[in-house]
């Protein structure tokens, strides 16, 4: 008898990777007020380094995607790590507001070519019959983030100055790209002679607009709950920022077990059917989450396990919208398809925060009933998809 089977070593710079930029993403927040009293602005100016930071993630990763499509991946991605590295390891060398607003500029560009060519590489170098649970393990790379990295980041900030928070980051890039370099096969690419019109034709497709749309609603669910859960779970249970702390280790948990059961999912029964899945058990905890508002207050034993189900729920759907966007726009466009994909992305997230703080606005209890209904709508809108077998070949 077998074993189980390891992953293979080029799986593990990716997954490095996308840990590294969600981390640069979110790690801003624990070092906040320290970057504004440097910076002589405002907390709220000085968060907007994460509102630009992700602006020019959403705008530029679709054009990186068509403007490198006949760059071979591998390259693609050892520039734009080189450039994420330096960008933040660059950070304690400059001064002012304005230069470290270009920084992170720089690195969010650099950002938007490192994650989608990771989710790409992921589903294409893989086997048909694992692409699900190789774009699970990138996903884990995420969710490992949140968990880990941002603290990590943080506590590094607390030490030794915010500005060492960026180089942590800057180094961990560097680790990817030497890691990369050495282990990420080398592939023959034959020469691509496609036009500007051959590389966003596959985009240009229903099924894809569908996965979009899907994409942002879904994810639009999530994260009005997800910004807001501080807030729910003061009403709901009356969570102390200790015990907050707690919670959400013990969710990030459950969405790291969410993303890996979700790439099984996928190669054993389709995207499909586990994207559904995903969604209803999100849809059904949501619901779950509002009806106990209603009975309020909610003892922490029975809001834990609901919050770990949230997360895993939340987690167990990119993978599976990721394999659909693979499967239907194809291997060739692959790097589009994952940019595209990922700008939907940072749209849904900046829905959820508008849907959330108009449900906070009008009560924090109805958080989780306008996560359920985002959701719903895009589960009922994934029945639009074709009776199409869930796998799509594509031939040049």
């Amino acid at each position: 008898m077998r074993g189980p089977r390891l992953p293979p070593v080029w799986l593990l710079p990716l997954v490095l990777a996308a840990f590294t930029v969600q981390t640069d993403d979110f790690v801003i927040i624990g070092v906040l007020p320290a970057i504004a009293s440097a910076a002589a602005v405002s907390e709220t100016a000085a968060g907007q380094l994460v509102t630009v930071y992700s602006l020019v993630y959403a705008l530029t990763a679709p054009l990186w995607a068509v403007l490198f499509a006949r760059v071979p991946r591998r390259r693609a991605l050892l520039g734009a790590l080189a450039v994420f590295a330096a960008a933040n390891v660059a950070v304690p060398l400059v001064n002012g507001y304005p230069a470290l607003i270009s920084l992170r500029v720089v690195a969010a560009l650099a950002a938007a070519v490192v994650l989608p060519t990771s989710l790409a590489l992921a589903g294409t170098l893989a086997p048909p019959e694992r692409r699900g649970r190789h774009l699970a393990a990138v996903m884990t790379g995420l969710t490992g983030a949140v968990l880990l990295g941002v603290p990590l980041g943080t506590w590094i900030g607390a030490l030794w100055g915010w500005e060492s928070t960026f180089v942590f980051c800057g180094f961990l890039g560097l680790a990817a790209l030497i890691m990369a370099a050495l282990a990420l096969p080398s592939v023959v690419v034959e020469e691509d002679h496609r036009t500007l019109t051959d590389l966003v034709r596959p985009l240009v497709d229903r099924t894809v607009a569908i996965v979009l749309a899907v994409t942002v609603l879904t994810v639009a669910g999530n994260l009005a709950f997800q910004t807001y859960v501080a807030v729910v779970l003061s009403g709901l249970s009356g969570v102390t920022p200790v015990v907050l702390g707690v919670l959400l280790v013990c969710s990030g948990v459950g969405g790291l077990l969410g993303a890996q059961a979700s790439g099984h999912l996928v190669d054993r029964i389709g995207a499909l059917p586990t994207l559904r899945c995903s969604v209803v058990l999100f849809a059904l905890t949501m619901s779950a989450l509002a009806l106990l508002w209603l009975a309020r207050p909610a003892p922490l034993w029975v809001v834990t396990p609901l919050l770990v189900v949230w997360s895993a729920a939340a987690w167990a759907v990119p993978p599976s919208l990721q394999t659909l966007m693979l499967d239907r726009a194809g291997t060739r466009a692959a790097s589009q398809a994952m940019a595209v994909h990922s700008g939907s992305v940072y749209v849904g997230a900046a829905l959820g925060g508008v849907l959330g703080g108009a449900a906070v606005a009008a009560s924090p209890g109805l958080v989780p009933v306008v996560a359920a209904m985002s959701a719903g709508v895009g589960l009922l809108l994934s029945i639009a998809f074709t009776r199409a077998p869930d796998r799509v070949v594509h031939r040049r």
